[in-house]
């Protein structure tokens, strides 16, 4: 049968308008795709609070970007990182050789970078009359050697201990320098009745309204709604707070640096972060969320 002149018209009309329509639609998909690109950040719990505030102000810099910041702890950010589930980890401790070797077996090669310092405080509620403690004592406390208040000259009341949970850098850190110190025993833990707390707020809340709890958090954490602990190396060391300064020149006992970690150079977006992160800008964040910046 043949086809007249109109009906051939518009089956090229017809073919020509489904080809637009599919060309659109593969543009809107495009600018769709570039509206939603992400971007995961996961661990730290004591940073989390800092990393929010520095992806809001990098996401007013970057608007295409979706950016979701979650903690949980410096080894889940790890494990995330080695399972290719993030592209950032935010850690209060360094990467350790377990989880090195779990990386290289995936063929994952974390990057670290420095963004901050943080002194981690030794923290007890306002009623508490103690007001220093030399690190050993700190291990006898956090060990359960020592049990009672009585024993700083307060009331007679049980010591309650306050700890992160062990996938906690901050939990690992503070074993490392307060329980594992180099008058230590190297296999030395918490006692077994210490609560182990899933956040930093957490120990944070619990102090504020529990007069016998002792704890640590980042120095971030600190107001003066709880009370802080100066604490010395040993009786004829200086009692120091963690401040600002005794963070910066190391006289403060129990300092730290606070990091990014990248699976190998970062690239793009990622990139952009870790530039904001370091840049003058962002160091300024660090420092309004009462950290100490690393430059």
């Amino acid at each position: 049968m043949k086809l007249s002149n109109f009906t051939i018209y518009m089956v090229v009309v017809l073919v020509f308008l489904s080809l637009f329509t599919c060309a659109k639609m593969q543009q809107k998909n495009k600018k769709h795709i570039k509206r939603t690109l992400c971007m995961q950040i996961k661990g730290s719990d004591t940073i989390v609070t800092l990393v929010q505030a520095l992806t809001e102000n990098f996401v007013k810099q970057n608007p295409s970007l979706n950016v979701s910041v979650t903690g949980g702890g410096s080894g889940t950010g790890f494990a995330s990182l080695i399972n290719g589930t993030c592209d950032v980890v935010m850690s209060s401790r360094e990467i350790d050789e377990r989880e090195k070797k779990l990386a290289k077996n995936r063929h994952i090669v974390p990057t670290e970078f420095k963004i901050g310092l943080d002194g981690l405080a030794v923290v007890v509620n306002k009623n508490n009359p103690v007001d220093k403690l030399t690190i050993e004592q700190l291990g006898n406390i956090f060990m359960a050697k020592i049990t009672n208040w009585k024993v700083f000259g307060w009331v007679n009341k049980k010591i309650v201990i306050l700890s992160r949970e062990s996938n906690s850098g901050t939990h690992m850190f503070f074993k490392a320098h307060v329980l594992r110190n180099s008058v230590r025993n190297a296999n030395d833990e918490f006692a077994v009745q210490s609560l182990m707390m899933p956040s930093s707020q957490a120990i944070y809340d619990e102090v504020l309204q529990n007069s016998n709890a002792v704890g640590y958090v980042g120095m971030g954490f600190t107001n003066e709604k709880i009370k802080t602990i100066s604490v010395a190396v040993n009786k004829i060391s200086d009692y120091v707070y963690p401040t600002r300064e005794s963070v910066t020149n190391g006289t403060y006992p129990i300092s730290r640096i606070l990091y990014l970690y990248t699976n190998g150079k970062p690239q793009g977006i990622v990139k952009m972060f870790i530039d904001y992160a370091i840049s003058d800008i962002g160091q300024k964040i660090v420092l309004e969320a009462d950290f100490v910046p690393i430059k």
